[in-house]
């Protein structure tokens, strides 16, 4: 395995379960990912890891991390993001080459109070 992959897979190990913090968001990302056909997202989100809540500090805004971000911006060749219909809100993704980067939550009703607390744990 290349150095790069090892760091990554590293990187992507190290916080808690999105599953273990948020599971009802969890949940919705799966059924939501389902309806739109991203079977592979679907799964790949029950997986996923909390790096880093978002640092705009918008009130608004709970937004997280699920990988390191790569080194400028935006995130380049196989980026797309994948919007979702969550019926508040906004809830997108940010996936680079089928893996789940970045977790969008804007104008929701509160996941949990927890989100700075569980990143803070790291």
């Amino acid at each position: 395995m290349e150095q790069d992959a090892v760091e990554q897979l590293a990187v992507a190990q190290d916080g808690p379960l999105v599953r273990d913090v948020f599971p009802d968001l969890t949940a919705q990302l799966v059924r939501l990912l389902e309806a739109e056909g991203e079977h592979r997202l679907a799964v790949c989100a029950y997986d996923l890891r909390l790096l880093a809540e978002c640092d705009c500090r918008n009130a608004f805004c709970q937004s997280f991390r699920t990988h390191r971000h790569p080194p400028g911006t935006p995130y380049g060749p196989g980026h797309r993001m994948v919007a979702l219909d969550p019926g508040n809100g906004f809830l997108n993704l940010d996936v680079v080459d089928g893996r789940i980067v970045y977790v969008e939550l804007v104008d929701r009703p509160p996941a949990a109070p927890g989100l700075t607390a569980a990143v803070r744990r790291r």
